[in-house]
């Protein structure tokens, strides 16, 4: 029986991209949004605003 040769090297850059993407898991939880998401209320947000600042009246002085 032998040993299955591999790549020290590799291992070690495979081992270390593991612990990122848990680590940006991690992450994400704890801050919340995506970007993506974090752009698309935003992006929702000023179109209601826009909406209703369209359908406001206008209030002028009584004389």
């Amino acid at each position: 029986m032998s040993a299955k040769i591999i790549n020290l090297r590799t291992e070690r850059k495979r081992r270390e991209r593991r612990k990122t993407r848990a680590k940006a898991d991690e992450n994400a939880v704890v801050h919340g949004e995506l970007k993506a998401e974090k752009t698309k209320r935003r992006t929702l947000l000023e179109k209601a605003s826009s909406s209703l600042e369209q359908h406001r009246r206008d209030r002028g002085e009584k004389e």
